[in-house]
């Protein structure tokens, strides 16, 4: 593969990116971008906190963005058949059926029909176990058809998919995680739970976070210790971003990477087919399209108004998911194009949705592949 670790050739993308630091929506962003095999983009820009610079190995946290990465662990053990995916949740965690809750199957889980999004599940200040209890004593939501009513699910259900993991391999979440998809990646510096040893050793290389508000930023306290160990299945993933584009790499060559089979295809593609569609979601505000725990390109139901989205340009296979006001990941199968980036500033939904889809479209405009779909 061919390794750029600048935007020289990408005068668009980089234009985006500094004038959200001239507008203080960030002060550093980290990019990656590979097409039809080759490492267009590997590259850092600004700061990952004041005094300390974003390189491409600062570790840095996905949020949402590293949904998928659940899913692929959970769809292995499909292939294995030691589940299959309208098997009950109840089936693998019997207290779950409390509240209404017995028809949801691990379909429901992954195209966000379940129906128990708002349980305040206490992470990261309670331990997992009780996490998972809070989740499973809750009821169903009032009015809610399971299978039909649709819902974007933040942490909930990849509680339970990540308790559903354990059970089944009789192993924690996060070393499964790491020893099924991430190390057969070669992402060495990529984590569900990063162990308190190896956060000493990073140091500087975790990455920092603030927030907007009311204009003036505050930044986070998720770079600490406890919180990095504290695992999450739906939003504490970490890593370089470049992990992240790998990791779709492998799903843009059909569950393979390094001549090493990851996923079978067949797995890949029933990942990236639209499992729900057009479905109105209760949390979105949007019309979107889901497979299993991917959001599929919805341009659709409102190419300006989309959540989330891969921007103007992408083909109607286009698949990934994003991070909470900060982050995404990609893959235009069409285009054979694979697009990972983070920012380290949270700028409220309706500025980073913007931001996110300039980023997205210059991308293309850069590549010469600004043509509608």
């Amino acid at each position: 593969m061919n390794h750029v670790n600048s935007l020289a050739d990408f005068p668009a993308s980089s234009a985006v990116i500094k004038s959200g630091m001239d507008r203080g929506l960030h002060t550093g962003c980290q990019i990656y971008v590979s097409w039809k095999g080759d490492v267009l983009a590997d590259a850092s820009l600004g700061e990952s906190h004041p005094g300390t610079a974003m390189t491409v190995d600062t570790i840095n946290p996905w949020l949402s963005a590293g949904k998928p990465v659940t899913t692929v662990a959970l769809l292995k053990l499909w292939e294995q058949c030691s589940l299959r995916l309208d098997d009950k949740v109840a089936a693998f965690i019997p207290e779950f059926a409390a509240g209404g809750k017995s028809k949801i199957t691990l379909r429901h889980l992954l195209t966000h029909t379940g129906g128990f999004r708002n349980v305040e599940t206490g992470w990261p200040d309670v331990v997992w176990e009780e996490s998972i209890r809070r989740i499973c004593h809750a009821p169903l939501e009032e009015d809610w058809i399971v299978g039909s009513t649709a819902g974007y699910h933040t942490t909930t259900s990849w509680f339970i998919l990540g308790e559903i993991i354990r059970r089944v391999t009789g192993q924690a979440y996060p070393d499964v995680i790491r020893n099924e998809v991430f190390l057969p990646l070669g992402l060495q510096d990529s984590w569900a739970s990063i162990p308190s040893q190896r956060h000493q050793q990073y140091g500087h290389r975790i990455g920092q976070m603030f927030a907007r508000e009311n204009g003036e930023r505050k930044f986070l306290d998720w770079h600490n210790p406890a919180r990095c160990e504290a695992a999450s299945p739906g939003s504490n993933a970490r890593g370089p971003i470049r992990d992240l584009g790998k990791f779709y790499e492998m799903l843009l060559n059909e569950g393979t990477a390094h001549d090493r089979r990851i996923m079978l295809p067949q797995t890949v593609a029933a990942m990236t087919a639209r499992q729900r569609v057009g479905d109105f979601d209760q949390t979105l505000g949007h019309v979107v399209d889901f497979g299993l725990g991917v959001i599929v390109d919805s341009n659709r139901y409102g190419v300006e108004t989309v959540p989330y989205g891969y921007g103007r340009y992408c083909s109607t296979r286009t698949f990934g998911h994003g991070g909470a006001q900060s982050s995404q990941g990609w893959c235009d199968p069409e285009n054979a194009l694979v697009v990972a980036y983070f920012f380290n500033g949270r700028a409220g939904e309706g500025q980073h949705h913007r931001r996110a889809k300039s980023l997205n479209e210059a991308i293309y405009l850069d590549l010469g592949l600004a043509h509608c779909s």
